[in-house]
């Protein structure tokens, strides 16, 4: 661990925590943790050991020049905080990094050691899966746990997942086995458009954050991303009939899906979040009501990574099959983890080759261990 300024006593402090790799699809995890870190200031106040936990052939490192020195910034996971004065006092520990190569339980019990320092009274880890669902609907976004008690007082699911899975899932267990509360937000990414970035993904996270935390987050320019990227994902699919007609049968497949869902009880938790962000705007729009960073400085260079589902329930396969990946068409039952679906052009995807989510080798942004667009998702 290399610790790079000490951090004073937090106020009810939650870790919020994001890996770019086999949990990212669209690069929307990662993306949300860095609107949040960027929205509030947060400086890095700590940086895991990099030699620890990364292969860097796989996640390699970058050059960059500072006032004509070079300089290298190197592939970890680091940690910021930022506090929060509206509605209530309270700290945001931010985890952003990329899933290690090697050593996951070392990795997680660093993490969980931290958490304990500082005084964490929850974790929630965010993912993002490639699933059957249309880019033109909401994203699907849901939130699974493995305590039981936890499931039932936030209203979420239970995890019963089986199967292979990345660093959100090994997190989270070790979590539970710490005593320490943990959640995971799932995001559904349409599986034939999954290249980074998603920001329509992104904000439907931030969205479910913001209802699980009762607090606010300023979209910045996400809206306005989330609707130029629909649009220009509705301008490709009109191009090709195949595509165009595979959307239609998504649509018309989670319409059925959903429709007892648009119950009073939906219509009520939309409003709710309409009158928070009404009562909290304030004069300049978008600009936060209150926030700002605890530490004063951060790591040398510039920060981490680049930013770049209904999460399964217990009968459906925690409907977008568990752990997932980008690569991953299906978005079905659990028997399907090494199954395909059927694409647009008729073509399956893979499921059962780790590696069928990108090419393997170093990618062009030394993120992801699948190559450049490998990123997947699992629990």
């Amino acid at each position: 661990m290399i610790e790079l300024e000490d951090v004073p006593e937090l106020i009810a402090p939650v870790m919020v925590c994001a890996f770019e790799g086999w949990n990212d699809a669209g690069d929307a995890a990662s993306t949300a943790v860095g609107q949040l870190d960027e929205t509030w200031g947060g400086k890095v106040f700590a940086a895991l050991d990099a030699e620890d936990y990364y292969d860097f052939q796989v996640n390699r490192p970058t050059v960059w020049l500072d006032g004509g020195v070079r300089r290298i910034t190197w592939p970890t996971t680091r940690l910021s905080v930022v506090r929060l004065t509206d509605p209530t006092p309270r700290d945001l520990v931010l985890v952003r990094g990329i899933e290690p190569s090697m050593r996951w339980r070392s990795f997680c019990n660093e993490l969980l050691a931290f958490a304990h320092e500082l005084g964490v009274e929850l974790v929630v880890i965010l993912g993002a899966l490639l699933g059957d669902t249309p880019h033109t609907r909401p994203v699907p976004v849901s939130g699974v746990t493995s305590d039981a008690d936890l499931a039932r007082r936030l209203d979420l699911e239970e995890s019963r997942y089986e199967g292979p899975t990345g660093i959100v899932g090994v997190l989270q267990e070790a979590c539970a086995h710490a005593g320490v509360p943990a959640v995971t937000l799932w995001a559904a990414v349409p599986h034939y458009v999954a290249q980074p970035p998603n920001p329509k993904a992104t904000l439907a996270l931030l969205n479910k954050l913001e209802d699980l935390l009762d607090l606010r987050i300023p979209p910045g320019e996400l809206p306005e991303d989330a609707r130029a990227w629909q649009l220009g994902v509705d301008q490709l699919a009109a191009e090709d009939s195949e595509v165009a007609e595979y959307v239609q049968q998504l649509e018309e497949a989670q319409d059925t899906a959903e429709l007892p869902e648009a119950s009073g009880e939906a219509i009520a938790r939309e409003f709710e979040r309409y009158l928070r962000r009404r009562d909290n705007q304030g004069p300049a729009g978008e600009k936060p009501v209150a926030g700002r960073a605890i530490a004063e400085r951060g790591a040398d260079g510039p920060s981490g990574p680049s930013t770049g589902g209904t999460e399964p329930d217990a009968d459906a396969d925690e409907q977008h099959g568990g752990e997932h990946r980008a690569g991953d068409g299906e978005a079905g039952d659990e028997g399907a983890e090494g199954g395909a679906s059927d694409g647009p052009d008729g073509r399956g995807t893979d499921g059962a080759d780790p590696d069928g989510a990108g090419a393997d080798g170093a990618d062009t942004n030394g993120a992801g261990a699948d190559g450049a667009d490998g990123k997947g998702s699992t629990r």
